[in-house]
């Protein structure tokens, strides 16, 4: 398909098998790129599974299906946003008030991607800008309050967009950043939405950081690649789930 010929590889040879467990129990830590809820939700099956007479340990709902890469092969992208309107504001004001948190330039050039930490696009009545947080604005110290898309969500979408719960709000969208920058150009312009923010892609290195303080990442902070196709197959894990 797509001209990309798949070779699946199964390996049933126990000694293979054994060692290739021994190698990844040396691995000191894996850390959950995506399926957060997938895998929650697993164990929670598994949980209540074990309360029933007859548990061993081996059946299969202790297990679930996995793909590990090393963090230097996968590659997070930016998860764009897109707003349906204003909050009652004319593009006018909108962009004085971004100005108290923002430094607010035209972007007239051809890059339009966000080039640093901190600096953002924002494509609003056919023109794109670039903003960039005052220094004032976030702390470096903080794992996650210094996330681009904290920065974001407690300067800007929340304060004058009345976005304050990103996961349950109707008036924002998400779009990963494997569409391109075109996709957001192309929402605005449709009249569907009314702004569109570009992010900097979340690095590899503050995602860790979070993880290993006991934090949580906040909602759709990151588009991480490669993706593997998924839905063709579905297995029961129980008979009555």
């Amino acid at each position: 398909e797509d001209g990309i010929r798949h070779t699946l590889y199964v390996i049933a040879d126990e000694a293979a098998i054994a060692e290739i467990t021994r190698l990844f129990a040396e691995v000191p830590v894996l850390y959950i790129a995506d399926g957060h809820h997938r895998s929650a939700a697993a164990m929670r099956v598994a949980d209540a599974m074990k309360e029933r007479p007859g548990h061993t340990g081996e059946e299969e709902y202790n297990y679930f299906l996995a793909v590990i890469f090393p963090d230097n092969m996968m590659c997070i992208l930016d998860y764009n946003r897109v707003v349906k309107d204003l909050c009652g504001r004319s593009e006018a004001e909108f962009l004085e008030k971004i100005q108290e948190k923002f430094v607010v330039e035209k972007n007239t050039g051809e890059q339009k991607k966000p080039a640093k930490l901190h600096q953002f696009g924002m494509y609003l009545a056919g023109k794109w800008y670039n903003l960039t947080a005052k220094s004032e604005i976030y702390d470096d110290n903080d794992p996650v309050g210094c996330l681009d898309v904290t920065v974001l969500q407690e300067n800007l979408l929340a304060p004058l967009l009345g976005i304050n719960d990103p996961r349950t709000d109707e008036r924002i969208a998400f779009i990963g950043g494997i569409r391109g920058l075109g996709e957001l150009e192309k929402k605005v312009n449709s009249g569907e939405y009314k702004v569109a923010f570009a992010m900097y892609p979340t690095s590899m290195e503050q995602l860790m950081e979070i993880a290993d303080s006991g934090m949580i990442m906040p909602p759709k902070s990151t588009w991480f690649e490669p993706k593997l196709r998924d839905a063709m197959v579905v297995h029961l894990i129980g008979d009555d789930i």
